[in-house]
């Protein structure tokens, strides 16, 4: 039974790691969506007044999906790769349908957040009834009072609806409903259709073959792990090494007295190492063998973009 156990959990891990980026990209969207739910009930407050409403019903669907994607631009390891990589090397090493991928690969993770709240907002309809209701047109409703324009019209999202105008309030709403999840659901086709068109893109464009390129994938979460695991260690170590030589002691528990004799440190890597191993990395080839990240290109003393005549490159893996 321990076994069977055992062995279901290396499956769901193996499964875990090789779809982290789709897990990543459903619990950002999971959690945009709690977010939404919690603002419509705290934050949202249509005004309900004629101009003001359809500014605030664009401000509360554009202003938060815009500081969402921002955000998801900022925390993208890719971004500043990229941004270490124009300082330095200004992508010259990068053609131009690969960096047009990079870019890519960046605004698509960027972009789960902002869409997500985009469309939940339309399927709720609030912040679009809130924006929309002063534009209506009150002939298009049988029986509407001649004596009320857009003033009126824009209370209809809000409670203090004029007790003449309450019958029509159901019918107002449900129209504008309806507009605004039918762009919502407008919007979900053209994100989904999109998506799926640049994944047949990619896999179509990748000179790798489909085992290969998942090969990739796992030595590039296994080099990241263990280089991140390691430069803990190493900075841990050389940190006593220093505290040590100021004060003549370090003050260690026994399990770190053991990773400091374990695994003894002289200096710092030099920064002309860090900036060989930094920055973004295409798929490169030398003398047929593949090099599948900067620090292996590094290890194996690659000078230059490491592509011998007949070298392929592809833009980096979502990993």
């Amino acid at each position: 039974m321990a076994s069977i156990i055992t062995e279901n959990l290396k499956f769901f891990s193996l499964f875990f790691k090789s779809k982290d980026v789709m897990i990543f990209n459903g619990l950002v969207a999971l959690g945009t969506v709690g977010s939404q739910e919690l603002f419509s009930v705290v934050a949202f407050h249509c005004p309900c007044s004629p101009g003001r409403n359809y500014m605030y019903g664009l401000a509360a669907i554009g202003v938060p999906a815009l500081v969402l994607f921002l955000i998801g631009i900022m925390l993208n390891n890719h971004t500043w790769n990229l941004v270490a990589e124009c300082q330095k090397r200004a992508l010259k090493n990068c053609s131009t349908p690969a960096t047009f991928l990079l870019f890519g690969s960046i605004l698509g993770r960027a972009l789960v957040a902002p869409v997500t709240w985009s469309v939940i907002s339309l399927l709720r309809g609030e912040a679009y009834v809130c924006a929309r209701s002063e534009f209506l047109n009150p002939t298009a409703f049988l029986d509407f009072p001649s004596e009320y324009g857009p003033d009126s019209m824009a209370r209809f999202s809000c409670p203090d609806t004029p007790k003449e105008l309450i019958p029509f309030k159901d019918e107002v709403i449900r129209r504008l409903k309806y507009e605004s999840q039918f762009l919502g659901w407008i919007l979900i086709a053209v994100i989904a259709s999109a998506a799926f068109l640049l994944k047949c893109l990619q896999h179509c464009c990748t000179p790798l073959s489909f085992h290969q390129e998942d090969y990739w994938k796992q030595y590039r979460y296994a080099e990241k792990d263990l280089f991140n695991r390691t430069a803990e260690v190493h900075a841990k170590v050389l940190a006593a090494n220093n505290v040590k030589q100021f004060f003549g002691f370090v003050a260690l528990d026994k399990d770190e007295k053991d990773i400091v004799s374990q695994y003894p440190v002289d200096e710092a890597q030099t920064s002309p190492q860090w900036q060989e191993i930094t920055g973004v990395y295409l798929y490169r080839e030398n003398k047929g063998f593949p090099l599948y990240s900067r620090l292996h290109k590094w290890a194996k003393k690659v000078i230059g973009n490491g592509m011998d005549p007949d070298g392929r490159e592809m833009a980096l893996l979502a990993v």
